[in-house]
C-alpha cells in the first residue's frame, strides 16, 4: 500500500446518495457565513485520500486531517498571488481516527472550518485559544 492509498476497511460504503465524505465538506461552506464563503474566491476545496510524504514533512507533522497551501487573505498582496490557494481534505486519516459515522461527520466539518480559518490568516495557536476560551464558557 503507498501513502495515498486507503485499506478496504477505512472507506465508508457509498450510499444511494452517493459518497457522504465530500458531502460532509459540502455541509461544512454551506454552514459558513455569507461574509466568510464571499471571500474564499478562488480556493480550491478538494478532497485526497492520504497526504504525501512532502506535505506531512511541509508542516512536520506525523499525520494530517487537512492542510491549508497558500497566501492567507491577511498577508499583504494575497490578491494579486498568481496560484490560488488550496484546501486539502485528507479522507483516509478521518475515517481512520473516527468509527462513528457522527464523529467523523463533525470532524469533517471542523477540519474544513479549521483550514478555511487559516485562509483568513488565523493560526494554530489562536485556532487553539479560542476553542479554549468557547469551551471555558460551556462549562
Amino acid at each position: 500500500m503507498d501513502d495515498r492509498t486507503a485499506p478496504d476497511e477505512l472507506a465508508l460504503p457509498a450510499d444511494e446518495g452517493g459518497d457522504p465524505f465530500e458531502d460532509w465538506v459540502v455541509e461544512a461552506m454551506d454552514e459558513l457565513p455569507d461574509a466568510f464563503r464571499e471571500r474564499l474566491g478562488g480556493v480550491a476545496i478538494v478532497v485526497e485520500d492520504w497526504p504525501t510524504h512532502d506535505q506531512l514533512e511541509t508542516v512536520h507533522a506525523p499525520g494530517l486531517f487537512g492542510l491549508y497551501q497558500g497566501v492567507p487573505r491577511s498577508a499583504w498582496g494575497a490578491d494579486q498571488v498568481p496560484i490560488p490557494s488550496k484546501i486539502t481534505i485528507f479522507r483516509g486519516p478521518l475515517l481512520r481516527s473516527f468509527a462513528a459515522q457522527e464523529d467523523r461527520r463533525a470532524q469533517v466539518i471542523a477540519t474544513v472550518h479549521h483550514e478555511i480559518a487559516h485562509h483568513f490568516g488565523i493560526s494554530d495557536e489562536r485556532l487553539h485559544e479560542l476553542a479554549s476560551q468557547h469551551r471555558s464558557r460551556l462549562r
